[in-house]
């Protein structure tokens, strides 16, 4: 059987230095909202006796309601299935620094490696189909020159007709490029926006991306403390502010849940991006975040906080 709090003997064996704790106190005060009611649960999932899992960096549903979580461990994805009794273990050490992850209609993981500089889509079975990127090499995505580079991809987003958008820029400051990159379904490149700024349709850090109902991408600009919201050619259409550092979201019909990274806390936010309930704090127990990195909602509506520094992946349920 396994808790949701994962031993420090796990820490120890994958430590925080993954992670990139601001310096700046003013990103890790949180935002003030009613309490969100759900609950932590006591575990999240079982594994196998003797078997541990590295520290979580996403977690994504299929349609069959399995649960898949990347890790930053010797095995890189985890299956369960909608009872959260494990099914498997699958790719050893596939990636540098895995990062995002996303499931398509089809079944397929789409899968960032923000240290490789890597996109990757795999089959249901595991297989990989597509590599997106030049293992190993930070650079531009210059068709022309024929440079086909990311620079610390985070996140993907995939639309209703199979466009794959990209962000990326991991390090704060004046190095990285922070934008979103677009693609159609086969991996052919259509375009590019953003860098870094703080203006409108600049990043610091673009390190989350969704898609609301409406078919526009919400990305978390995580340092300038903000959401932007696009159409999908890129068109700006404005900004939400937040405390606390935003870091991904998983946007539904009826409402949707960012999770706000070294703040330490799952927030619920109306569907035009108000905050209207939160819970967590900083810390190492049960319900509390070293960093609430990526965020999903199961098939039955629970909720599920992968935290890359506790190396902890922690189930709410409704109260």
């Amino acid at each position: 059987m396994r808790t949701a709090v994962v031993a420090v003997a796990l820490l120890l064996c994958y430590p925080a230095a993954f992670a990139q704790r601001p310096t700046d106190p003013a990103l890790l005060v949180p935002a003030v909202a009613p309490a969100l009611t759900y609950v932590p649960a006591p575990k999240a999932f079982d594994l196998p006796a003797g078997m541990t899992m590295g520290p979580p960096a996403s977690v994504a549903f299929d349609s069959h309601g399995h649960m898949f979580v990347l890790t930053r461990g010797d095995k890189t994805f985890f299956e369960f299935d909608k009872n959260g009794t494990f099914i498997r273990a699958f790719g050893d050490k596939l990636f540098t620094r895995s990062h995002g992850l996303r499931i398509d209609r089809d079944d397929n993981l789409w899968a960032t490696d923000v240290g490789a500089h890597i996109v990757v889509k795999f089959n249901p079975r595991g297989d990989v189909l597509l590599t997106l990127g030049t293992k190993g090499e930070a650079g531009e995505w210059n068709e022309a020159a024929g440079s086909h580079k990311f620079n610390q991809p985070n996140d993907i987003a995939i639309g209703a007709n199979g466009d794959v958008f990209v962000v990326q820029g991991h390090t704060p400051g004046p190095n990285g490029d922070a934008r979103v990159l677009k693609f159609d379904k086969n991996g052919r490149f259509i375009k590019s926006w953003g860098g870094k700024g703080s203006g409108p349709g600049q990043f610091q850090v673009a390190h989350g991306i969704d898609i609301d109902h409406k078919g526009r991408l919400w990305v978390a600009d995580r340092e300038n403390q903000r959401v932007e919201i696009f159409t999908t050619d890129g068109t700006f259409v404005r900004e939400i502010k937040y405390a606390g550092l935003p870091c991904g979201f998983k946007i539904g019909r009826r409402s949707i849940f960012m999770v706000n990274g070294y703040a330490g806390q799952l927030l619920e936010l109306d569907l035009d991006g108000k905050v209207v309930a939160a819970l967590g704090k900083p810390g190492t127990g049960l319900g509390e975040f070293g960093e609430a990195h990526m965020v999903a909602v199961s098939p039955k509506g629970d909720i599920y906080v992968a935290d890359t520094v506790n190396a902890t992946l922690t189930k709410f349920v409704k109260r």
